[in-house]
């Protein structure tokens, strides 16, 4: 089996990219819903809903969110009724919502929610969320403290950031599921997502970065970051904020206490070769997912070495 941390649009390509080359049943996808937020006073989920619409070959590849091809009629209709609209739903979208809302409302968990959902559009893989309590993504800007939703979509991340938390975290615990499919996993994979926004949250739940670093299997990261800037998105001026260098040394200082190996880009070279260590291994390609077959040739190359981990680890 192999285990993905994900979150955000990297961690959907990412994921894109390993169901094309792994069977469905053996694919686990362990997904932030530090981001889930309430619209409209229904329960959304961005990173939950993006595996699910990318898993079902459905999600918008022009946005990097939503379902492809959808249409924003009720979205206009409730900007007529003066309601607040800067939180984009399409209406294939919306009926997502719509259904995870009511399996909540009758007695279902997030993860039971997701799993009913995900069965509905047939898949084979597991979602799990991380947690099934309330854990949400804080951040403190000059300007006082907002949701991650709020500084991301409806303020373009253009805030100064000064701090980030998790609320939540101290009376959250892993869903069912998430710890034992770290334990017998053959790879865990951290998907090419924010360190701080996107993975951050799922290790903060108690126990999660515990049985990260008590796997007996590989675990292997892919870089969100290009030299000294994100591949897309806030992750360096969140990382930075977070006390962590803008990076692939950011990178690898976050997940230090678990990372086998980190899979770089390739003008990262030079930094690789001073950080590689006996403790994690630096592998540089190009990890830029701009087609189908990049998402593919990634998704290869991650589990490759993964396994040629296990094989080096065997053979000590």
């Amino acid at each position: 089996m192999i285990v993905v941390l994900t979150g955000g649009t990297g961690g959907a390509k990412f994921v894109d990219g390993l169901q094309r080359v792994v069977p469905p049943e053996e694919l686990t996808i362990i997904v932030n819903t530090g981001d889930d937020h309430s619209w409209w006073g229904l329960y959304v989920s961005p990173d939950v809903d993006s595996i699910t619409y990318v898993l079902a070959g459905v999600l918008s590849s022009e946005r990097g969110w939503g379902v492809r091809g959808d249409t924003f009629h009720c979205l206009q209709t409730m900007k007529t009724l003066g309601e607040p609209t800067w939180f984009s739903v399409g209406d294939r979208d919306l009926a997502v919502h719509l259904l995870r809302t009511k399996l909540m409302a009758e007695g279902e968990t997030l993860s039971q929610a997701t799993s009913t959902i995900a069965q509905r559009f047939g898949l084979k893989s597991r979602i799990l969320p991380m947690s099934d309590q309330r854990v949400e993504t804080r951040i403190e800007t000059p300007a006082g403290e907002i949701s991650f939703e709020e500084y991301f979509v409806h303020r373009w991340y253009q805030d100064p950031v000064k701090s980030v938390r998790f609320a939540g975290t101290a009376e959250s615990r892993p869903a069912p599921g998430v710890t034992d499919a770290i334990a017998s996993a053959n790879a865990v994979l951290i998907a090419p997502s924010n360190p701080v926004t996107s993975i951050g949250p799922i290790l903060a739940v108690p126990g999660i970065r515990e049985a990260v670093c008590k796997t007996p299997a590989p675990v292997v990261a892919v870089s969100p970051i290009v030299g000294n800037k994100a591949v897309s998105g806030p992750a360096a001026a969140l990382m930075a904020a977070h006390g962590l260098d803008v990076s692939i040394t950011g990178v690898i200082s976050a997940y230090r206490d678990f990372l086998d190996v980190l899979l770089a880009d390739e003008s990262d070279s030079a930094s690789a070769r001073e950080l590689n260590s006996d403790d994690v291994r630096i592998h540089c390609t190009n990890i830029l997912m701009r087609s189908s077959d990049d998402k593919a040739r990634l998704a290869r190359t991650a589990l490759r070495l993964a396994t040629h981990e296990v094989a080096t680890t065997e053979a000590r």
